[in-house]
């Protein structure tokens, strides 16, 4: 259930802050100083790697605005892993009818500049990832010619060795997928067929 909020004739400035665990707390304080100087009363922060896979005080803060609010970030990087990634979240508060301010920017999308560069953004995105499809296009053609590409294995296959060891160890199925990063189900079947070759093995 998102957080409750006084009801208010205007919208409401929301912040949003993020430090990798890495960084010091200073980093996080001034975000924190940045978007309370910007006029926010309502701050969302955590501390995360911008990797992380879940990021739940972002996704609560986006639960929490509505129609007519302002979501606030210092700069683009404390709350998009890319430029994809911004464009995404920058989509998903437009259609909330949220305005998306990053001060680092001076970007504003609720005036005419502020989507405008939002949208030079989005050509930036595309052409990017067409440069990075065709670099990687152009990789594997070299090494098919070369003899030296032979596709990529799936994860949890290059893994088997190490899911065996770690059972032998008798770490159990669930601990193992934790400790390698991949799913329970690939370590059952991996046992699986380690067991099979061992009932054909005379």
């Amino acid at each position: 259930m998102p957080p409750t909020r006084p009801t208010a004739p205007e919208g409401h400035l929301v912040g949003y802050a993020r430090t990798s665990t890495t960084d010091q707390k200073a980093g996080l304080a001034a975000q924190q100083r940045d978007l309370l100087a910007a006029g926010c009363r309502k701050i969302f922060h955590e501390e995360l790697s911008s990797v992380a896979t879940k990021r739940p005080q972002l996704d609560a803060a986006l639960e929490y605005v509505r129609d007519g609010d302002t979501f606030i970030v210092t700069k683009p990087d404390r709350l998009a892993r890319s430029t994809l990634d911004l464009l995404q979240i920058a989509k998903g508060l437009e259609i909330k009818g949220v305005a998306l301010r990053i001060l680092s920017l001076d970007l504003n999308t609720s005036t005419p500049t502020g989507k405008l560069m939002l949208t030079v953004l989005g050509g930036i995105a595309a052409f990017e990832r067409d440069l990075m499809l065709e670099r990687q296009r152009e990789g594997i053609a070299k090494a098919q010619a070369e003899g030296k590409y032979k596709g990529r294995a799936p994860t949890a296959r290059r893994k088997s060795a190490d899911v065996l060891r770690l059972r032998a160890e008798g770490l159990t199925a669930d601990a193992v997928a934790d400790r390698l990063g991949i799913g329970r189900a690939s370590v059952f079947r991996i046992l699986r067929a380690d067991a099979a070759l061992k009932r054909e093995t005379p």
